[in-house]
């Protein structure tokens, strides 16, 4: 065991997610929702367990009911969500998201932007990543593509969520 006092709590910590993944989309289905498939296979890798998938159109209050079924579901830890968090007129994922948080991580959107910035440069601005905590329930949204799903939960929430939960649990 690490002496380390961040990589020990980690640790102690650490506990393997149940999640509920959600493409936010018009036009996807569970045939070509590459985006969703790849926040799927990530988390399991990750060591988490993926307990349902859903596809919800860009509409506001569908989304938002979404994120509350998954917080009010005892066997679902988080909720992972990809698409609409750009700037299109029908992006609203963020909006949605944001209307639900009762304790926003605003360094998730900060480094998942970050790190976009190194892999796209200037377009990273137009990220609108963001996390946070619902009772005891942790909600993340990432970007549609395929690449930042992969960035943000291969650098991000694949890492961090075991933990987020070792800190927020009943």
């Amino acid at each position: 065991m690490s002496h380390d006092p961040v990589q020990k709590h980690r640790a102690e910590g650490k506990r393997a997610a149940r999640c509920l993944v959600v493409t936010v989309s018009d036009t996807r289905t569970l045939a070509d929702d590459t985006s969703g498939q790849t926040a799927c296979d990530l988390l399991v890798a990750a060591g988490h367990e993926v307990r349902e998938r859903e596809i919800v159109p860009d509409d506001r209050k569908r989304i938002v009911a979404l994120i509350r079924a998954g917080v009010a579901n005892p066997g679902i830890d988080a909720v992972v969500l990809t698409g609409g968090t750009g700037v299109a007129p029908r992006d609203v994922t963020y909006e949605a998201v944001q209307e639900v948080l009762e304790k926003p991580l605003d360094g998730f959107g900060e480094l998942f932007r970050s790190l976009s910035y190194a892999e796209i440069g200037s377009a990273a601005m137009l990220s609108r990543a963001i996390g946070g905590v619902v009772g005891h329930t942790v909600v993340f949204a990432l970007p549609g593509s395929t690449k930042a799903v992969r960035l943000g939960i291969e650098k991000l929430v694949g890492r961090e969520l075991g933990h987020i939960l070792g800190l927020i649990a009943p």
